[in-house]
């Protein structure tokens, strides 16, 4: 079974304090080598690389002071990397000589505005446009992160070494975008961090960013994205670019009829009015006026329009909201320049001229993408960066006045295309992102937005002060584009894999989201399993009537919540890694176990294709361990060290005792299929009974449904459990209880002695919100 590729590192790792003359912890660099605590990572430094403590360069901060205090306390992990070179450039470059034998896992860009995972052993093995690397030192049972940062105007990636001489080499690029931007000195272009835990590293690692860069905000920082703990509807799939009044209206029939009502809807791409300047691509799209297509609904939908919302988004809005109380959010789409080829120049009050695209050399080495084609063939209608506070507002405070209560802003990366005349991609990207978060502040309550086409370091570092939600991977295929009929099937375990690699960083900075799927796809219950534990939103794309209720209810209460996500839990405090990744509930852990064989990138065709010699079934075991139960203040107590734990798999419906000292459950998986283990730390109540909660049965988190639960030390002891949701409740006892009450009724329960399971069954009442009081009394 493919785990994340290092194995947790014993807890004796690297040690506050102590270090070298450059960095404490070990960190050095002399004679071309640059090593931690005297191991050597890279070696061939050439001598204008330059590493400086934490402490030398970092200055003063916005950070809060209890985040401030806790960088402040491990800076002696971490150091700063800088450069010369003999002449300004626009594009400066080093190399940071080469590693071998030395296991790594990386991010790097695939496309303009998608990122994804990769491993290898040597330096010669990265990717193009890397954005971080994560080292493995066994010497010293601990990790480090090379994380490329912004510096002044310019920003860093880690690119592999592209000439014979010079192969095997990593190189540290620093690039303006502009040719009238250049510098031949950086500081602190790069940050290096240890820790002997790779969760612990990169949260680490970003606060340290976040202090010394000052210029986003971790996800810590941010309130909640408001989509949270909602089940949702996006009109992409469902429409396209023919999204219209009458087809949302019937959506949302369609769904509330099954029992599915969403609490949120997305209005993709399409609503918006534009000049068709090729109506073969998108990018050929230029917003042409800053007006909606969304007229009033009309007789086949079965909603009224004019009447009584008076016409338009505005009306639109004010009749959905009457026939379907239930939706609480609804979103717009537009892309970040106005749409894929901005603003039309003319078309409106702003000042826009029509700027050629101009692909870097780092992008030139990723995949081709028609988009970026089109884009660069059409040019964007690109509005002045001092009137980019003035774009989004005239958007955004129409659409808040028509009752809209957020964006999803995608097509996030053209900037760096554009930014030759404009002061370079972090000037521009920094001039659009104020005025962005200007207007969501203003017009959003600050939270609502989603980012999408976002997956590169100038975004996360340069527009994330108020952002709080993005995807964490590239879009939700149904089909292999280039037609491979086996795509349907592999295209979803490379989806997972962004998602859950991808969630490692940006989940410090913001709520990962998974992207929608389609409930009545192929593959549709192995995206929603995975969409149940990745602690972002739940949302479809199905097309009208088209559904499955069925696995709909697996993940959707029929009040339009979520099964892991309510108001009464904090949020999932750890992003997820493939083949096994976690959750943790407030009660309990998560352990999803995913087949993704069978596709993935090739680096010599410079694409993601399928490798059908990869599909195919894995094994593998899961134990206790995998949960990180320090990833949680609430489960690093009781929680993660119990000595015994019920440990219930949703798909085999099986029922099993664990514990730290026993062996890993073994598993098998085939082709795009899964397994889901809720592990519940076994109680040994007053009197004697060992008694552990589950959750719901028939839910994939099964434990997500748990609001609360306390003991009660009354005669032979008793515990109280408050349960969401209708169907079986499910907790192993080792003994039957003398009596089961639900919402103060006494009730029959099942319990088998063979596995302990105790099982009753729980009525949905709406008046409630389908919330249950069990209590359970030995």
């Amino acid at each position: 079974m493919v785990r994340f590729p290092f194995p947790s590192a014993s807890p004796h790792g690297a040690a506050e304090g102590g270090g070298g003359a450059a960095s404490a912890e070990g960190f050095s660099l002399s004679g071309g080598e640059l090593a931690v605590g005297g191991v050597a990572l890279f070696s061939g430094v050439p001598g204008n690389v330059t590493l400086s403590s934490f402490d030398a360069v970092c200055g003063s901060s916005d950070a809060p002071p209890a985040l401030l205090r806790r960088v402040r306390q491990r800076a002696s992990r971490g150091g700063f990397l800088g450069f010369t070179v003999g002449e300004p450039s626009d594009r400066a470059t080093t190399s940071l000589g080469s590693f071998t034998d030395r296991r790594f896992l990386s991010i790097f860009r695939f496309k303009t505005w998608w990122s994804t995972m990769w491993t290898g052993k040597s330096s010669s093995d990265l990717q193009m446009e890397t954005q971080w690397l994560l080292l493995e030192v066994p010497e010293l049972s601990s990790f480090v992160v090379v994380l490329p940062l912004i510096e002044g105007s310019f920003r860093a990636a880690l690119h592999p070494a592209g000439t014979a001489a010079s192969a095997g080499e990593v190189l540290l690029c620093a690039e303006s975008g502009s040719t009238r931007v250049t510098a031949a000195s950086f500081r602190s272009i790069a940050y290096l961090h240890v820790c002997d835990n790779p969760y612990n590293l990169m949260r680490e690692a970003f606060a340290a960013a976040r202090v010394h860069l000052n210029s986003f905000r971790l996800a810590e920082e941010k309130p909640a994205a408001p989509l949270m703990g909602k089940f949702g509807w996006c009109t992409w799939d469902a429409f396209y670019l023919t999204v219209d009044p009458a087809g949302v209206w019937s959506g949302l029939e369609s769904f509330v009829a099954g029992g599915a009502p969403p609490r949120f809807v997305i209005i993709d791409d399409g609503w918006q009015s534009v000049k068709e300047d090729d109506e073969e691509s998108p990018p050929g799209r230029a917003l042409e006026k800053l007006r909606e297509k969304m007229n009033p609904l009309v007789g086949a939908a079965g909603g009224g329009g004019s009447a009584a919302g008076g016409g338009g988004l505005k009306g639109f809005v004010k009749d959905l909201r009457k026939r379907f109380p239930g939706v609480e959010d609804i979103y717009m789409w537009h892309a970040l320049c106005g749409a894929w080829g901005g603003v039309k120049p003319g078309a409106t009050h702003l000042e826009a001229t029509v700027i050629n695209a101009t692909v870097s050399p780092g992008l030139e080495g990723t995949m081709e993408d028609l988009a970026v084609v089109k884009i660069v063939d059409g040019g964007v209608g690109l509005v002045r960066p001092e009137l980019a506070a003035e774009l989004y507002e005239s958007m955004h405070s129409h659409l808040a006045e028509s009752g809209i209560t957020g964006v999803k802003v995608d097509v996030i990366h053209t900037l760096e295309y554009l930014c030759e005349e404009h002061g370079g991609r972090v000037e521009l990207a920094r001039r659009y992102y104020e005025g962005l978060t200007r207007s969501l502040a203003k017009n959003f309550a600050g939270t609502g937005l989603l980012a999408s086409m976002q997956q590169c370091n100038d975004f996360f570092f340069l527009g994330t002060r108020q952002i709080a939600l993005g995807r964490a991977g590239d879009d939700f295929w149904f089909q292999d584009p280039n037609g491979d009929p086996l795509g349907a099937f592999w295209l979803q375990g490379v989806h997972m894999v962004h998602c859950a690699y991808n969630s490692l960083w940006m989940g410090q900075i913001l709520l990962p989201d998974w992207d929608m799927f389609q409930s009545d796809h192929l593959c549709a219950v192995f995206h929603a399993a995975s969409r149940a534990i990745s602690g972002g939103p739940v949302y479809v794309s199905d097309a009208v009537g088209s559904h499955d209720f069925t696995l709909l209810q697996q993940l959707v209460f029929p009040d339009g919540t979520n099964a892991h996500h309510h108001h009464h839990l904090p949020p999932p405090q750890k992003p997820k890694i493939p083949i096994i990744f976690f959750l943790l509930p407030q009660y309990g852990g998560v352990v999803g176990t995913f087949n993704c064989q069978g596709g993935g990138w090739d680096p010599e065709e410079r694409r993601i294709r399928g490798y059908p010699h990869c599909y195919k079934p894995v094994a593998g075991g899961v134990h206790v361990s995998d949960v990180e139960w320090d990833q949680a203040a609430e489960a690093a107590g009781g929680m993660g060290s119990a000595e015994e734990y019920a440990v219930y798999l949703s798909q085999q419906k099986k029922l099993l005792l664990s514990s730290p000292k026993t062996e890993p459950i073994e598993i098998t998986l085939l082709p795009s299929s899964f397994e889901i283990f809720t592990l519940s730390p076994v109680r040994r109540l007053h009197g004697g009974a060992r008694f552990a909660a589950v959750g719901l049965a028939g839910m994939f988190n099964s434990g997500g449904a748990i609001l609360e639960m306390a003991e009660v030390a009354a005669g032979g002891g008793s515990v109280r459990v408050k349960v969401k949701g209708g169907g079986t409740f499910l907790a192993f006892s080792s003994e039957k209880p003398r009596e089961v009450s639900l919402n103060g009724l006494v009730v029959g329960c099942e319990w088998l002695a063979g596995d302990g399971k105790l099982t009753v069954r729980l009525p949905w009442k709406e008046e409630d919100g389908g919330v249950s009081d069990l209590s359970f009394t030995y």
